[in-house]
């Protein structure tokens, strides 16, 4: 169990890290906002985040 939450957490740390290193704080924004409607059930908002943090991530 701890090994699991620790790899869970480096891979958060891992993704937040990327995502500020390519997009700046609206990227972490957007990571924020993916996490915060995952947690809270909100489908429609997680999905609207994801879409918009992996184009975003394509592009550049």
């Amino acid at each position: 169990m701890l090994l699991l939450s620790a790899l869970w957490e480096l891979l958060a740390l891992g993704a937040g890290m990327t995502v500020r290193a390519r997009l700046g704080a609206a990227g972490v924004l957007l990571l924020f906002t993916l996490t915060v409607g995952m947690r809270a059930r909100h489908h429609a908002l997680a999905l609207g985040a994801a879409v918009v943090l992996v184009a975003l991530m394509l592009r550049t």
